[in-house]
């Protein structure tokens, strides 16, 4: 990947839905090569997909919380039952493995505090092996981006 192919996936960080005209403008080639690099990085799954971008409050999920967890242990039976069953979960969009104190960073979203209080007592605590869960509410936000730096 080179710099040009770079810039290629920062404009479409920024505008996925730009044609390949108006692409191949952005990152002064011509649509040709233009649409073969693309074609490239898709094929090497640089570029896994395409997706819209979605106001949450709009959406009726205006609440963001980032869960801490720790595990009991540390077997790889326990860990991947853990993975396993949070990739089923809907209301966490990510999930990060940490090193430090904790284990596991959730980034979770929900329609309010009972709908938050409910996800934890039905669907995280029934989960095995989990030592501790810490919670931390998102009351603002202040830099949110799905552009790379260049």
């Amino acid at each position: 990947m080179d710099a040009k192919d770079r810039q290629i996936i920062r404009e479409l960080q920024k505008d996925g839905r730009l044609t390949n005209q108006e692409l191949a403008e952005r990152v002064n080639l011509s649509p040709s090569p233009c649409l073969r690099r693309l074609r490239n990085l898709e094929a090497a799954a640089v570029i896994t997909g395409y997706t819209a971008l979605v106001d949450q409050k709009a959406y009726g999920l205006p609440i963001t919380v980032f869960v801490r967890i720790r595990l009991e242990r540390h077997s790889e039976e326990t860990i991947r039952g853990f993975e396993s069953q949070i990739a089923r979960l809907d209301e966490v969009l990510d999930c990060h493995l940490l090193a430090g104190g904790d284990d596991y960073l959730l980034r979770v979203i929900v329609a309010s505090l009972e709908a938050y209080e409910d996800f934890i007592r039905r669907r995280i605590r029934a989960i095995p092996g989990i030592a501790s869960i810490d919670t931390s509410f998102a009351y603002g936000v202040v830099k949110q981006t799905r552009v790379y730096p260049a």
